[in-house]
């Protein structure tokens, strides 16, 4: 049986919360360096982090999303970039959604 607090949060939740805000800060980080300019890997980085969040959860895609998300549009805007860098929330939403539906197929694989 799988351990839970008086909220309902799992052992699970705490590893997706580690991953989703370690991806979020390091991708917003390697996003801001310097000569860094290829927003296709950073988009691929932010959905695979923020899939691979949901997936280990199972619910909650909203805040696995945001934890990865937020960060790069944070560190954007906060150093005179541009409005754009919000799209990274919508990357990580996608992958977000998408790791959470491969977990709902999981369960029901396991379920039948």
């Amino acid at each position: 049986m799988e351990g839970r607090g008086l909220t309902g949060w799992r052992h699970r939740d705490n590893l997706a919360l580690l991953v989703a805000s370690f991806a979020g800060l390091a991708i917003a980080w390697i996003d801001s360096s310097p000569g860094w300019d290829d927003t296709g890997i950073t988009a691929g980085l932010l959905m695979l982090a923020a899939a691979v969040a949901a997936l280990l959860s199972g619910r909650r895609p909203w805040l696995w999303a945001l934890l990865v998300g937020l960060p790069t549009p944070f560190v954007e805007i906060s150093s005179g970039g541009d409005v754009a860098a919000l799209a990274a929330i919508a990357f990580a939403a996608a992958g977000a959604a998408v790791g959470y539906l491969l977990s709902r197929v999981a369960r029901r694989a396991t379920s039948a």
